[in-house]
Formats: structure tokens, sequence, C-alpha cells
């Protein structure tokens, strides 16, 4: 230390020599000039003398410093009023300037150093700021969508939206709301009803929901033809592969038990006088209205005593009596649970889940790639998508090319992972909540995926939480695999769903019946504008809309007016207020009012109140979840009927759906 310290001073000796050296040359060539111009000026002033040498003592002062060349003037104007001292004073003076801009010169080089030396490291660390990863930034998240030449900043979303002055985790008004699916005393039992040796059959298509759906209404349609119904046959050669019987999957003595009062229920039909029946198998149009069953099916089932309906999914009309509804309810509700060992591993899994926080939300992920396919949508993957994507769209010879932009606008393409994600956040929900996601394939998997685990980092799914021996007994199943998340998803203090499928309708309307349970259904046909120009506003705009636009689509009391959609995502029949507590008024979407029936009161018309809007998904609206779409595509261009199916001249049939079609958005 103290040899550089040394050297450090011996350095600035040497620097002060050179400086007095060079001082004392300019001095003395100035001093030269000076006598020169004196000696050849003898017919001028001492003023013009001064005059002439003034440039030579700014040019020896380094003009370049303007203020310095002033303060020189003015001391050489002083110096030329001041008589024979005048010479020895401007040399005073040139010496003063010049010792002045040296010592400048070095307090410049002191100072710039560490000058730069500050900017350079500000840069730095800037560099090093934006070059974390995406979610360790201050908190935040940078997603960008769209091309590399959008000119917009990245979109930086908050890592909680903090207190939006509503918790998050329950419906207003649940409390004044109750289930209510008995029946009344007029309601006429199985002991009046079932008429002897008349029996009915359906096999129930598609995946687990919407399977569901199909017992459930083989329920009512037995009622209607006074019959006695045989425990439902379960598709097992449709696009799910699932070889499962009813008897695996649900719990058939509670089914047969429960439903005892109201239709008479056998696992198969009985001998009788030694001979069994062979069904007759048959099929009825989409949503078939009683009088449709009395005057199709009844004279069948009354010659043949034993009718078969094939394809048994959406055949009954959701236009029906409160009485029947209620029927469906207690059947769906109540009726149709699950196999033991399905719930108990169920139960274990959402007991993990709660072990993991106080709260966690439930996430039904539609985005398989056919699914896709189907839908016609455009998801941003470019010309690479639109490849693939249409390969595997060939595989339906009669479906027509779809405008993607207008599929969107309608509201029938489902959100992609990231966008369900901003929807979450911009509700209030933090990336500290966990996440369990219920999903098929993912359309690009884990590149896929990648900005929802960005928002919630705390990403599960019945793979993650449990072992590969606990879910073996299931796995190779389907339907069974479904059944475990349709559990947890039900458990949710939070279910959320990007598609409208059958599993999503479904469970709408189980935590309706259940307490109103939030229910985060996407309002897509105006969040998609949003979500397409997300980039050209801030986020405190963006999560604003959003938080607007969601407005009746959390599954609040009363949001959505009677008539719409179908009894299983909206079972207002069987929902009634509870005594001595009035519901108040739960906001709802502009022009979105409607009258609520009065509970306690029965409404006995086959009429739906309520016009048709942008509220939930309508009963008749062609949307991609909707596989009637398909039959109309058919009978319009003249395609004929499946072969081999026996029929009644007097009984219209609808042409099927190619197989993977139908029954690959039936989950």
């Amino acid at each position: 230390m103290e040899t550089l310290t040394t050297a450090t001073q011996s350095e600035e000796e040497n620097q002060q020599l050179e400086e007095q050296q060079q001082i004392q040359n300019e001095l003395h060539l100035h001093s030269q000039n000076h006598q020169t111009v004196q000696c050849s000026s003898s017919s001028s002033s001492s003023a013009d003398t001064n005059t002439n040498t003034i440039p030579l003592s700014i040019h020896l002062s380094f003009t370049d410093t303007e203020t310095n060349t002033e303060i020189v003037m003015k001391k050489k104007k002083r110096l030329s009023n001041s008589g024979s001292n005048g010479h020895h004073h401007h040399n005073g003076v040139v010496l003063a300037s010049l010792m002045y801009h040296f010592r400048r010169k070095r307090r410049l080089r002191r100072h710039l150093f560490p000058l730069l030396s500050v900017i350079s490291g500000c840069f730095l660390l800037l560099f090093a700021a934006f070059s974390l990863p995406l979610h360790s930034v201050n908190n935040a998240v940078e997603l960008r969508s769209g091309s590399d030449s959008d000119p917009f900043p990245a979109f930086s979303v908050p890592a909680s939206e903090g207190s939006l002055g509503r918790d998050l985790w329950r419906t207003s008004f649940s409390e004044l709301y109750r289930g209510c699916s008995n029946a009344s005393d007029k309601f006429a039992g199985a002991n009046v009803k079932t008429i002897p040796n008349r029996y009915l059959l359906i096999d129930a298509s598609g995946g687990l929901n919407q399977q569901r759906t199909g017992i459930t209404d083989a329920v009512v349609a037995a009622y209607i033809l006074n019959a006695t119904l045989v425990v439902p046959q379960l598709d097992q050669k449709s696009f799910w592969k699932d070889t499962s019987e009813f008897a695996e999957i649900f719990d058939v003595d509670q089914f047969i038990s429960f439903l005892s009062k109201d239709v008479k229920i056998v696992k198969e039909i009985p001998p009788n006088g030694g001979k069994v029946l062979s069904p007759f198998t048959m099929r009825v149009p989409r949503k078939c209205n009683p009088k449709c069953y009395q005057s199709r099916v009844l004279p069948v089932l009354i010659k043949k005593h034993a009718v078969r309906l094939s394809k048994f999914d959406y055949r009954l009309s959701n236009k029906l009596g409160t009485q029947l509804q209620r029927l469906r309810c207690r059947v769906n509700y109540h009726a149709l649970t699950f196999t033991d060992s399905i719930v108990e591993m169920g139960k274990n899994l959402v007991g993990r889940m709660r072990m993991k926080g106080k709260h966690f939300i439930a996430l039904h992920l539609r985005f398989e790639p056919d699914m896709l396919a189907f839908s016609g949508c455009d998801y941003g993957g470019g010309e690479k998508e639109r490849i693939e994507l249409g390969e595997i769209r060939k595989r339906w010879k009669t479906l027509h090319t779809r405008n993607p932009d207008k599929v969107r606008r309608h509201g029938r393409c489902p959100l992609t992972p990231e966008e369900v994600g901003l929807m979450l956040r911009a509700l209030g929900f933090g990336s500290d909540v966990h996440l369990y996601v219920a999903s098929g394939e993912v359309y690009g998997g884990e590149e896929t995926l990648a900005p929802l685990k960005a928002l919630f980092p705390n990403f599960h799914s019945k793979e993650t939480i449990a072992s590969k021996e606990e879910l073996a007994p299931f796995s190779s199943f389907s339907s069974r695999m479904a059944a475990l998340d349709f559990i947890v998803c039900d458990e949710s203090d939070v279910f959320v769903t990007n598609n409208n499928g059958n599993m999503a309708r479904m469970l709408a309307g189980r935590r309706r019946y259940f307490g109103h349970k939030p229910t985060i259904r996407p309002n897509a046909k105006k969040l998609y504008r949003l979500f397409m120009n997300r980039n050209n506003m801030t986020w405190v705009e963006f999560a604003s809309k959003v938080r607007t636009f969601q407005i009746g689509f959390m599954g609040e009391p009363n949001e959505v007016k009677p008539g719409t959609g179908e009894l299983h995502e909206n079972p207002l029949s069987c929902i009634c207020e509870k005594s001595g507590k009035k519901a108040k008024v739960v906001l709802i979407p502009q022009n979105e009012t409607h009258n609520r029936n009065t509970s306690g009161k029965e409404d006995n018309t086959n009429k739906d109140t309520g016009d048709v809007t942008d509220k939930q998904s309508m009963e008749d609206e062609l949307e991609w979840s909707d596989m009637d779409y398909m039959e109309n595509v058919n009978r319009l261009q003249g395609k004929g009927f499946p072969n081999g199916t026996e029929s009644d001249p007097n009984i219209s049939l609808k042409p099927d759906l190619p197989e993977l079609a139908e029954e690959l958005f039936s989950d």
C-alpha cells in the first residue's frame, strides 16, 4: 500500500513539473510576440497594441471556454489603462489564465472517470434486471402474445390483484337458497304408474357426463311411458373405448333404491313364462318431448313389451313441467353416485389438495388436438398449427370449412391455458393459489401450459398428487379417471372451465344445486376481443374489463334467466329460497332482467321464458360442443340413415354423427 501511495505522489509531482514547464514556454512565446508588435506600431496607441494582442491571449487560454475568454478580455482592458506597468500585469493575467485552465482540466479528469463508472453500472443493472426469469422481477409476470414485430410493450401481469373488496371463495347471497327436488303430493308414484310387462332399455352413449345425462333422461322417459326401466347399458364402442359396466362406475343399488318410489328399476328383464323378451331397437329424435314419446314410442312398447332406445343422449326435451324436472334432479344429484372405490380415491385427492392450502381452484381444461381441430378455431400457432389441425379435421368428410374469426366472435372457441390464467388473475386470484387441472392431452404439451404455470406455479393433477399404484385400478378406464376428476372439481372451492362441454355444464348445475359454490365459466363472446387487444392497454384497464364481462358467469344465484340453457347446467326448477329469508337482487349483465319462479309453485307450462341473448349457452344455439351440428350437415347434404336399425314406419330417425365426431366432445 505504501509503495502504491509513493508511486501516486511521484506521478502527481511529474505532472505539475510538466505543466509549469509548458506555461513558461508559452509565456516566453507570448512575450516575444508582444515585443514584435510594439516595435512595428510606432504610430499606434497603446490601446491599439493591446487590441492586437488580445487574440493571442485568447488563443493561449484555449478559447473553447467562453467564460475564460471573457475574464481575460476584461482583465486586459483594465491593463490597457494602467500605463507603464501594463506589460508586466499582462503577463500575470496570461499566467493566471493558463493555470486556471490546467487546474480545471485536472478536475475534469479526476471526476469524469467515476461519473462514467456510475453510468455504466446503471446500464449493467438494468440489463441484469430484464434478463431475470419471467416471474422473478418485482413479483410480476410478463407475457406476450402476438408476433415478434408487435410494437406494444410486454403485457405485465401482477402476482396478485390485492383486495377487491369481496370474498373470492364464496358467492353472494348463497345462504338464501337450497336445493329442492322432492316430489309434490300430487306426483303419482311408481306403484300407481308402472304397468306390468312393459320394459324400457337405453344405450347411454358418449363419455361419463354425456352418459349421465342419458341415464337421467331415461328415468323420466320410463315415467312418461309407465314402464319399468332396466339398468342402462353404457356405450363401450365409442371414441372413449371404455369397457366399464354401469355397476363398475355407479352404485347400482343406490340407484334402484333411491328412485323406487318414482320409477321401478330392474337389473335385467325377467323371464316371462320361461322366455326372455327380445327388445325392439329404435331411436327417437333429439329433444323429444312427452307427446313425442307417447306418439312414437308408446305404440311400439305396447306391441313389443320391450323397447331399446339406442344412442340415448339428449333425447328428451329440456322443456318439461316442474315435477318432471325435479325428477331429473333427484336422479342426477341423489340417485347417481359413484362406486365406493371411486368415491374413496376421489376423497383422497380432495384431502391432499386441502393439505396444500386453505382453498384451491379446480380447472377443467379441454384443449385436446381433436377437439381443437373440430372447433375450427385459430389458437395462434401459425402455419404449423393450421397444417396439423387441418389434417385431423379431414377425418370428418362432411365438416365444412369454418371462419376462425367468426367462430371466436360467437364465443365458440375454448380459452387457451394462458387466457384462463389471465382471466383468473384479473378476477383476483394470486400466484400463491393452488390449481388442480383436470385435462386430457393438451395440444402443444408443456409449451402450451407454460404461461398458465408461470401465472399459477402451484400446478397439480391427479397424476402429481397420487402414485401410479393408487391410480392403477382406474387408469385403464377413461370414465373412471373422469369420475375422479369430477369428484375433485365438485369439491373444489372454485371451479373454472375453459369450455362449454358436458362436464362443465353438469358441474355448473350441480354446484348451483348444492349451495351455489363459485363456478367460473368464461363469457367467451366478450372476452375474445379483450384477449386479442390486451397488449394495447394497461393491466388495470384489462382486469377491470374482465371483471365487468364476467358478471353473470360466476355461479351467483339468480344470474341466469329461467329457461336459459339446459336443466343440467341451470336447475332453477330445483332451487328454492330458504324459509324466512328474502333474496336480494344479484347484479346481472345489462338488458338481462328476469322474473324468477317463486318456490313451491309448480309451473306446468312447457314454454321457456327469456329471449336468446349472449347469456350462457342456449339450448338451440349452434356451438362447437353441440353434436346436432353434424346431424344437420348430414341432413342438408342428403346423407342416408344408418343401416341395420330396426324401426317402425311411423318413427322418424335422424342420421348419426361420425363416431369420432359424436363422442369427441361428450366428456
